[in-house]
């Protein structure tokens, strides 16, 4: 129904579409319709399979969206709506033997033709002068017993005959108070016939649900008396369990205090321990002398390169005053010489 709905709109909304056949694969043609829906701008962000079962939020979104194409492809205009005029039921009076009764009121909705109906026409005037008629003749013979000339089954043809006219139309209104008290009459006997219905389940179900919470309380108790001497020792065992608890709780903490300090005691142990073996090791150990005397053999040789480095420079310096006293002296024989021979000449 889908699928044929979809085609039908799409066929309407200008696109060609083939009309799908009870034997055709549904997801080829749930395909072919979302390739028309987003032709025409539709959304589809929903996957093929929603459509597959034929209804739901997808299934509607698709046939709403095709619904107005159509409706635009077609150029439609809303009017105004136009309300039906309500029209009063008519109350038919049934007629049992003949006789109008007022208790009996049934619906007629259906109009007479009175152009049909010529030849059943009562002529309300014959009908007054018959019985001005018979009344002047009762009054006239008022002393002799009254008895009826007519044939029962004749008469009894008249009356089916003239049946269907002989209508009494009552219109109701559903805000006359009357219907409303009827109303209210007819849902207090409903009532009053439920509640006389009900109230013997309900006082059977109240005494079954007595008895019952009487067994229950009797049991219970039965079951305490026969339970207390067992929830004294109970309780006992209870208040020396929670005496034992606090018992374990003080020695726990007590251990833990003394767990404290032995761990104290212990590293202050390894202190003392790493003190005297280092201090033994220091003592038994010769490595400090071995050291002193690689320094004092590297000091020795450091004081040799050093004397020798000094006798170097000491013989340098010598050198060097040497040739200094050796230039004086050459200077001063130099500047001696020139005055003796000025001294000559």
């Amino acid at each position: 129904m889908f699928s044929t709905i979809a085609a039908w709109l799409l066929n309407k909304a200008g696109r060609h579409f083939e009309q799908p056949q009870e034997y055709d694969d549904p997801n080829v043609v749930i395909s072919q319709i979302l390739t028309e829906l987003r032709s025409l701008g539709g959304t589809v962000d929903f996957p093929p399979s929603k459509l597959k079962a034929g209804y739901g939020e997808q299934v509607c979104y698709v046939l709403d969206f095709l619904a107005e194409k159509v409706l635009k492809q077609i150029d439609f205009i809303w009017k105004r709506p136009t309300y039906p005029s309500e029209e009063l039921e008519e109350e038919v009076v049934a007629e049992d033997d003949a006789e109008l009764t007022l208790n009996k009121i049934e619906d007629e909705v259906a109009e007479e033709d009175s152009d049909n109906d010529e030849e059943q026409f009562i002529d309300l005037n014959v009908l007054k002068a018959q019985t001005s008629k018979l009344n002047s003749s009762e009054s006239s013979k008022p002393a002799e017993i009254l008895e009826s000339s007519t044939d029962a089954a004749e008469w009894y043809l008249e009356v089916e005959r003239v049946l269907p006219q002989l209508k009494v139309t009552v219109r109701t209104d559903n805000k006359d108070w009357r219907a409303h008290v009827d109303q209210m009459h007819q849902h207090k006997d409903g009532m009053e016939t439920s509640l006389s219905e009900t109230k013997g389940y309900l006082d059977k179900l109240h005494s079954e649900v007595s008895k019952t919470l009487e067994k229950v309380s009797s049991r219970e108790k039965y079951i305490n008396s026969q339970l207390d001497p067992l929830i004294q020792e109970y309780r006992a065992a209870q208040a020396q369990l929670s005496e034992f608890k606090e018992q374990h709780q003080q020695v726990t903490e007590k251990v833990t205090e003394k767990t404290r300090i032995l761990s104290e005691v212990n590293e202050e142990l390894e202190k003392v321990k790493q003190e005297i073996e280092e201090k033994g090791s220091s003592i038994t150990d010769g490595a400090p002398l071995v050291k002193m005397k690689q320094a004092l053999t590297k000091l020795k040789q450091e004081n040799l390169q050093m004397e020798i480095r000094i006798g170097v420079v000491e013989h340098t310096l010598l050198q060097s005053k040497l040739k200094e006293k050796s230039n004086m002296t050459r200077d001063m024989h130099a500047t001696i010489i020139p005055e003796s021979s000025i001294g000559d000449y």
